[in-house]
């Protein structure tokens, strides 16, 4: 089945991001909350679930387990969006705006990827 061309972009982005917990992973553990274990395995697990789920979206059979996926690994999210606004350190030296900002774009993440369960 054919999806529309930002399902795809969609799936990339999932895809890029989490190689990107791989090619660059000290930018992931600083920015992992204390209170999470094993900073190293969760970050790569949460690459593996991006790539996983990115591809699975492209699968007919798999699109609407991966979308509850994605809606659910961007819920966990939040909580590292809300320790960065902790403190300068927990925040990574990202402006306090722009992490406020991020918050409310998850819910837009969660709204974009809710809208394929239709297709």
């Amino acid at each position: 089945m054919l999806y529309p061309w930002h399902l795809y972009f969609m799936a990339l982005l999932y895809i890029v991001a989490g190689i990107l917990h791989f090619v660059n992973p000290k930018t992931y553990l600083r920015i992992m909350p204390d209170y999470i274990p094993n900073h190293k395995a969760m970050v790569a697990l949460s690459g593996v679930f991006e790539i996983a789920l990115g591809i699975a979206i492209c699968i007919p059979v798999l699109k609407t387990v991966a979308i509850y996926g994605l809606i659910a690994m961007l819920a966990v999210f939040l909580l590292v969006h809300f320790y960065m606004l902790k403190n300068e350190k927990t925040g990574a030296g990202i402006p306090k705006w722009i992490l406020i900002s991020r918050i409310p774009l998850q819910f837009v993440l969660m709204y974009w990827a809710y809208s394929y369960l239709t297709l």
